[in-house]
């Protein structure tokens, strides 16, 4: 069984930054792909970023130039370090993750929230 644990979400003022954090346990685990997800209320779940176990990344265009999204593989971590965060990316933060034994997997969620 496999097991994600979120953390680093909260309340922040317009123009601020949060660092997001998702770390995977489990037996065997042989992660190739992690991300990052987000639903605001009455909208869909949509992609934020993802990356590799070769370190490619992808983005959101709305995240370009102010989120980054980096890996620590030893610790099957992903983090997601958002800058001039803006009204609208609150949400909550989903992440997941794509295991060669496990399959996808996603994360319970962690709140972010901007406002002034």
């Amino acid at each position: 069984q496999v097991q994600l644990v979120e953390s680093g979400g909260g309340l922040v003022q317009p123009g601020g930054s949060l660092r997001l954090s998702c770390a995977a346990s489990g037996s065997r685990l042989s992660v190739y792909l992690m991300g990052w997800y987000r639903q605001a209320p009455g909208k869909r779940r949509e992609l934020v970023a993802t990356i590799t176990s070769g370190s490619s990344r992808n983005y959101a265009d709305f995240v370009k130039g102010r989120f980054a999204i980096s890996r620590d593989s030893a610790k099957n971590t992903v983090y997601l370090q958002m800058n001039s965060l803006k009204l609208e990316d609150t949400a909550v933060y989903y992440c997941k993750i794509q295991d060669v034994g496990y399959g996808v997997v996603w994360g319970q969620g962690t709140q972010v929230t901007v406002s002034s």
